[in-house]
């Protein structure tokens, strides 16, 4: 079983594989794990599930996190911001995480995987999100019936 950051670098991987291009989303998933961060044969395995959770959700979560990031569009976001954000924004709105929990891992991430200043802008959009007091829209539903 991975540790929590280990998972979450796994479905990071997996989030920018699909998000860098026209990808068969269910091929990546099965094939395309990185040996350094852990190769895996299991076709269900936990990271594989929220990879395709998040990304299942990304429009939705792509719409939430907009008017957080007015100065710097989601398109103009490097690849790797945008993809710890919708990991954070998921596990925050699933609660699946506590917020203070996923917040802290994404900027970890960030400072690990992005540039400089990348910490700095996931903490302060995922902090935004965090207390905002308008609904913020549902998680979508998977083809499993899980969230």
């Amino acid at each position: 079983m991975p540790n929590s950051r280990l998972l979450r670098e796994q479905v990071l991987q997996l989030l920018c594989q699909f998000d860098a291009g026209n990808v068969d989303v269910a091929h990546t998933i099965e094939s395309n794990f990185d040996e350094e961060i852990g190769k895996t044969n299991e076709p269900e395995s936990k990271a594989k599930k929220l990879a395709q959770k998040v990304w299942d959700d990304h429009e939705i979560g792509d719409e939430h996190i907009k008017p957080f990031t007015p100065e710097w569009p989601l398109h103009r976001q490097p690849l790797i911001d945008r993809n710890i954000l919708r990991l954070a924004r998921f596990e925050i709105v699933s609660g699946m995480t506590p917020p203070i929990v996923a917040i802290n891992e994404a900027v970890e991430l960030a400072s690990i995987y992005s540039t400089e200043k990348s910490s700095s802008f996931v903490n302060g959009v995922l902090d935004a999100i965090f207390h905002d007091k308008k609904p913020c829209p549902p998680v979508v539903e998977t083809t499993d019936g899980e969230k």
